[in-house]
């Protein structure tokens, strides 16, 4: 099992950051959150999880573990696959995931694309309890996702599907961009950056 990858990031797809280790470039499908946090040619960390199918095996990456561990959750339930839990997690970060599931918050499940309200309620019912057991912090979720970068970055990506992009195309037009930039300023530069595709 690779547990991370650490090293140059080489690239930025639409739903891929490719990190450079050792002469091997890894290709790791990951969410807008994330993106949002590299930086091409910077030095990057991602904890990993490999998931291998009859078909394909896909290398997942994450900037923080709390972000890997609701990704693992997420796939523990019945009916979320790799797909739906990366769309949970490229519209809010880990905290804010936690704050819904504790408090029943099946809406906001729902506006990530693929999500259905039956999805959602069944998401919250399996994973309550160990969100409750994780050290993943609710409480800073609360206080402190309203006015912060992951909220305006979620927004700006969020702005961006309304114009008809999709949620890979839209979280690799945000990659890289500075995380203290308004929505506004997300959303113009991110459409500078679709338009040079």
């Amino acid at each position: 099992m690779i547990y991370s990858v650490h090293g140059e990031l080489v690239a930025v797809e639409q739903n891929l950051a490719v990190v450079e280790c050792a002469g091997v470039g890894y290709a790791c499908r990951t969410t807008a959150y994330t993106l949002s946090k590299l930086k091409t040619g910077d030095t990057v960390t991602l904890y990993t999880v490999l998931k291998i199918s009859e078909d394909s095996a896909d290398l997942f990456g994450f900037a923080d573990k709390s972000e890997l561990d609701c990704f693992k959750m997420l796939t523990s339930v019945s009916g979320v696959g790799a797909k739906g839990a990366l769309s949970i997690l490229s519209i809010m970060p880990p905290e804010r995931f936690a704050l819904c599931v504790a408090s029943g918050d099946s809406k906001a499940l729902t506006s990530a694309p693929g999500i259905g309200k039956k999805t959602a309620e069944l998401i919250i019912l399996k994973l309550k309890d160990k969100i409750a057991k994780q050290s993943i912090s609710v409480k800073s979720a609360s206080a402190d996702f309203t006015p912060s970068t992951a909220g305006a970055m979620s927004e700006a990506l969020t702005a961006l599907q309304v114009l008809g992009y999709g949620t890979a195309e839209a979280a690799g037009a945000l990659a890289g961009l500075p995380q203290d930039m308004p929505v506004n300023e997300l959303v113009k530069a991110a459409l500078k950056n679709l338009s040079k595709f």
